[in-house]
């Protein structure tokens, strides 16, 4: 009989290519399994070093206003993440959008870079010419409040919306709702509102008023995950609603964000715009997941031009990293019971300060609100022997940090002013509209700060704060 040479040598079976192919395989997945294990026990050890609370020394070490909270699970899904080497959006970004959809109770999440391109990632979703007559179109007016954070109001200009800013009201620090009907006129179109380091917005008043209008609404929701009105999470109620994962916020992800969306036809839009603005859905690396990438006529184009070339808006790329999204995944694994630690220390900053309220405004909850509060919001009555410069310069000497309400009032702000100039002498309007006073948005720029109740303070610096604040208020007769 005639000898099979390649699988017997000397009348023993010889491994064919094949199989030897298979075992290399195996034993390459099974070494790579083991260094992988490796490497995830010594990132354990260092996280639990680097997890471990200093001690807390009065006046030498820094109160911080916010600062990541983070654990072992952070940096093992991290470094798992970075091995893979997945470097677009891959299972950390789906995993993490579909655990923010269950968590907020949304049909669809779409992750971006951060929450300003969240907030222009909104508002250009609204101007798709999906929507019809009710697209946002180039001078169509947008309600808002001058008292926040710029990349609330810059999409509104940028997109070519109208801003039409109306006073904050005290000791909410959000939007007067009663200013609303004078901010009214035929070119109104949507609201955009911030919930005030986490202070809800009156949402009745505002909801009530979208829908007697027709309007759209945007909740810029990123200083507010977790805070509830009237049972209800915020960030909901809105057509479309905002996250920031900057690491002050209620979970980070280091740079991040992300959009609430409604509807799935929000949701398939506000992906359009974020992704470049093609019409194609595939996922990267993925194709043909509609069944038709070659058989469809779109806008000018061919018959059966390539569908993950064809552009049905003209977006941007603000995606995230799917190494940022899987630290998002262990961040919002501890989002609720991050908004309990921040609820618990501003009520014990509220508690600890309520005999200054003769010469600080102290905040309070927009009725029937439960905020997972960002920040603890201070203002100095007009009558007080001491200005706000005076007690943040005495507290940040103290170590502890403060930060004013963002922009303070954004319509004295450089941008602006200059972009007013700008267009004052090229005989232009102003590209905004201003429908009520804004005194009380003036007086809080003027004299209004805020310091910290982010979940990794204890409660040595939160007496330290309260100390150093009481000891001036009572004891210095500032400057005016």
């Amino acid at each position: 009989m005639q000898r099979n040479e390649a699988t017997e040598t000397q009348g023993e079976p010889v491994e064919s290519p094949q199989l030897k192919l298979v075992d290399g395989v195996r034993e390459r997945r099974a070494r790579e399994k083991a260094l992988r294990g490796e490497i995830m026990e010594r990132v354990r050890e260092l996280a639990a070093l680097k997890t471990t609370a200093a001690p807390f020394s009065p006046g030498r070490s820094m109160v911080r206003y916010a600062a990541r909270v983070y654990g072992e699970q952070e940096m093992v899904n991290l470094v798992d993440s970075a091995l893979e080497f997945w470097l677009t959006a891959g299972r950390y970004h789906s995993r993490l959008e579909k655990g923010l959809a269950r968590w907020y109770g949304v049909p669809q999440v779409k992750l971006v870079n951060s929450g300003s391109s969240a907030n222009l990632l909104a508002t250009a979703s609204l101007t798709s010419h999906v929507w019809g007559d009710r697209r946002l179109r180039p001078g169509d007016e947008v309600i808002t409040v001058a008292a926040g954070f710029p990349t609330t109001v810059a999409p509104m200009i940028q997109m070519g919306l109208v801003p039409v800013f109306v006073d904050i009201e005290l000791p909410s620090y959000n939007i007067n709702p009663a200013l609303l009907e004078q901010a009214l006129s035929p070119k109104t179109r949507a609201i955009m509102l911030a919930h005030t380091l986490g202070n809800p917005f009156d949402l009745d008043a505002v909801c009530a008023f979208c829908r007697e209008h027709d309007l759209w609404l945007i909740e810029d929701n990123c200083d507010a995950s977790g805070s509830l009105y009237k049972g209800q999470l915020t960030g909901t109620f809105g057509d479309l609603a905002t996250l920031s994962f900057y690491p002050p916020h209620h979970m980070t992800t280091g740079e991040g964000g992300a959009v609430l969306c409604r509807t799935d036809e929000l949701a398939r839009v506000a992906e359009s715009f974020r992704d470049w603005g093609r019409d194609c859905w595939c996922r990267p690396g993925a194709d043909n997941t509609c069944g038709k990438r070659f058989c469809q006529q779109m806008g000018a184009l061919p018959e059966g031009y390539d569908h993950k070339y064809t552009y049905s808006h003209l977006g941007f790329n603000l995606k995230i990293t799917d190494m940022q999204a899987a630290v998002g995944c262990a961040q919002l694994e501890r989002l609720g019971a991050f908004g309990d630690k921040r609820r618990e220390n501003w009520a014990w900053l509220r508690a600890a300060l309520a005999d200054l309220e003769d010469v600080l405004v102290l905040p309070e909850p927009t009725p029937g609100s439960d905020p997972s509060w960002f920040g603890f919001m201070i203002t100095v009555r007009p009558d007080a022997p001491f200005h706000r410069r005076d007690l943040v310069r005495h507290l940040e000497a103290s170590r502890v940090q403060t930060r004013m309400l963002f922009g303070g009032n954004l319509l004295r702000q450089p941008a602006l002013t200059e972009l007013w100039a700008d267009r004052e002498a090229q005989g232009m309007p102003a590209p905004w509209r201003v429908a009520s006073g804004l005194e009380v948005t003036d007086q809080v720029m003027d004299a209004g700060f805020w310091i910290g109740v982010y979940p990794g303070m204890q409660e040595e610096e939160l007496a330290w704060m309260c100390d150093r604040i009481r000891g001036f208020a009572r004891g210095t007769e500032g400057e005016r």
